[in-house]
């Protein structure tokens, strides 16, 4: 029987790349994306499966809710949580219309979208959610040069680890697949977009990111890194925030008491 996967952001760049993927692997795809004619040109593209196409600006409530219908109706195998958008400026300077769209887009689209696919996938007892986020989900602290004013992008990022993390915790003895992909910077539209010139940086490809995300589920990472060659490293984070986690006690802390 053929598999079905639903993934957003799927007209370019990391999204388009796991439409591809997914295509050449023999699912049929729900593709959504905010431009027709994009979506149009992937189903052409994409011609030997079965792609239905979904226009909708997961920026917008009504956007979010036509997706989450389609989540919660159709026989999902794969739902991959994708679409993106950035807005790289000082935290005062972001405009609330910008903070607003980064929150849906990132936060609420994403978990709207899996709450509404985690029934049916229960009840076939199979289903596998792919969020994907980035490294700088890890890089609260990191000094903020060379890309300045990123607090709630990256915040955003740092929302879909611990929701992945905590969705595998509850949903995985019932069968169900859950992981976080954390690319670092990525050659796609994604900066070109907003007008910053990356091409000095060093970028992966869009298709190595989900060659690493796949191959990731069949390795049963729950986080997938794909550029971070020493596992070890992402390790010892996740044994420092569950013993931080466990450390914590109803007695207040010594250096808070002030006699």
């Amino acid at each position: 029987m053929t598999k079905l996967a639903l993934v957003t952001g799927a007209t370019s760049g990391i999204g388009y790349a796991y439409a591809e993927q997914l295509a050449a692997d023999g699912y049929d795809l729900v593709a959504v994306g905010r431009n027709q004619d994009r979506l149009r040109e992937l189903a052409e593209t994409l011609s030997a499966v079965t792609v239905t196409t979904v226009a909708a600006d997961l920026s917008s409530d009504l956007g979010i809710r036509t997706v989450a219908e389609l989540c919660a109706s159709e026989p999902l195998d794969l739902l991959v949580n994708n679409a993106g958008v950035a807005h790289y400026m000082p935290l005062a300077e972001l405009s609330v219309s910008q903070a607003s769209e980064l929150v849906h887009v990132k936060v609420l689209a994403p978990t709207m979208l899996a709450r509404a696919a985690v029934p049916g996938m229960l009840q076939r007892q199979a289903g596998t959610i792919v969020n994907v986020a980035g490294m700088l989900g890890f890089g609260g602290p990191a000094p903020l040069a060379p890309m300045r004013g990123r607090a709630i992008y990256t915040a955003t990022l740092a929302h879909l680890i611990a929701f992945t993390q905590a969705m595998h915790e509850e949903l995985s003895p019932s069968g169900l697949t859950l992981q976080v992909c954390c690319p670092g910077v990525v050659a796609t539209e994604f900066h070109t977009r907003q007008g910053i010139d990356m091409s000095a940086v060093p970028r992966m490809s869009a298709q190595d990111v989900v060659t690493a995300s796949l191959r990731g589920l069949e390795l049963g990472e729950v986080v997938c890194a794909p550029g971070v060659e020493e596992t070890s490293l992402l390790d010892t984070v996740f044994a420092a925030d569950i013993a931080a986690f466990g450390g914590q006690s109803p007695q207040l802390a010594s250096r808070y008491k002030t006699t």
